[in-house]
């Protein structure tokens, strides 16, 4: 059986302070999605995911398993075989997707239309304490469909249409051994084998930047943390030293393009006074990380978009072009004065004349070295 996946829920409930935090949960996730009817999507998309970093990925567009982080390609160097397998591992899942599609439209009296199968699996382990937690569950156009409970051996069909399958796979006794022994060894062992090879980039820390944002000066103050690795991150905002919890909006741990993260917590300042804005500062905290960034809640840090008003920026624009009308004003009083000064009045105006002259060459020049 191949290494999989499902989507853990545990790591966010353990977000709470981080300082010094040496223990890390890391897992082992496949994603795999069936669709009928959807246009401009590929009828089967399989991935691979180490710490939440995909690394491998299969489409029945390119009918081929490719890896996608540079590590997978050096762990599988002594091995010419491995992609070739894979790949032929995952066409025969998607003809297994395809059958499945079929029997659940049956069954719930389908013939047409969009939908989707989606299978989730995998598993965690914490590198502290050795724990193991496995997981596999079924969907079907956006609801669960089946999933395995690890604890008791059997399946559970949240569904009527699902029951039958229970019934099947729960008295199919090597194949629940077998998922065990997946989920809760070769998964693992799968896992630690990962992480040691892509270790410098699954295991680097990345340091944010955190800034505070507002739309409007009525709008909640934004406290923002992009660019920071890994996830284990928490943000939250304080008061006199104390976390707040009322008028705060805290913000999901989001992907960047980068394989970094973001997130932000939003609070609401509209009964505050502004005297008491000092009061305030927003804590970012990584994992591993003992320094926290703390950014005090000050009208200098923000940053908005928020335009001007427009005789203000009228204004603004009158005064910078009188101040010009002035220095021209003046440096032409200054300009004629001292010529008259070192060109006495003539009846031929020779002095006139070559002042003249010299300023044209003194434009040539310039033209010369901009053209």
């Amino acid at each position: 059986m191949r290494h999989l996946t499902v989507e853990p829920l545990i790591a966010s409930l353990l977000m709470m302070h981080l300082h010094g935090a040496a223990a890390v949960i890391h897992s082992l996730k496949y994603f795999e999605t069936g669709s009928s009817g959807v246009t401009n999507f590929p009828e089967y998309v399989a991935v691979g995911l180490v710490d939440d970093v995909e690394m491998v990925h299969y489409d029945s567009n390119t009918r081929r398993e490719e890896p996608r982080q540079d590590w997978m390609i050096r762990i599988t160097e002594h091995d010419p075989q491995y992609w070739q397998r894979e790949t032929e591992f995952s066409i025969r899942n998607q003809q297994v997707f395809k059958a499945d599609m079929e029997t659940l439209k049956q069954r719930f009296n389908q013939t047409g239309g969009v939908h989707i199968v989606q299978k989730m699996y995998g598993c965690e382990w914490d590198d502290e304490t050795n724990e193991v937690k496995g997981y596999a569950q079924d969907g079907y156009d956006g609801e669960d469909f089946i999933s395995f409970d690890l604890k008791t051996e059997t399946y559970i069909a949240p569904k009527q249409q699902a029951v039958i399958t229970k019934h099947k796979w729960d008295n199919d006794r090597a194949l629940i051994t077998q998922k065990k022994n997946y989920l809760t060894h070769e998964c693992p062992d799968w896992v630690k084998k990962y992480v040691n090879y892509g270790r410098s980039s699954l295991m680097r820390t990345e340091l944010p930047s955190v800034s505070l944002l507002q739309k409007t000066s009525s709008s909640p103050v934004s406290c923002h943390a992009t660019g920071f690795y890994p996830d284990r991150a928490t943000l939250f905002w304080r008061k006199d030293g104390e976390e707040l919890h009322e008028d705060v909006d805290l913000g999901e741990i989001l992907p960047n393009h980068d394989g970094s993260f973001q997130m932000s917590a939003d609070l609401e300042l509209s009964s505050v006074a502004a005297a008491d804005w000092r009061r305030y500062d927003c804590v970012f905290q990584l994992s591993g990380v003992k320094e926290d960034i703390v950014i005090r809640l000050e009208e200098k840090e923000i940053s908005t978009n928020e335009e001007k008003p427009a005789y203000i920026t009228f204004i603004i624009i009158a005064a910078v072009a009188l101040l010009a009308l002035v220095i021209i004003a003046v440096g032409g009083f200054m300009f004629h004065r001292n010529r008259r000064a070192q060109c006495p009045p003539t009846s031929d105006n020779s002095c006139e004349l070559s002042e003249q002259l010299n300023l044209k060459a003194e434009v040539s020049a310039l033209h010369t070295v901009y053209g």
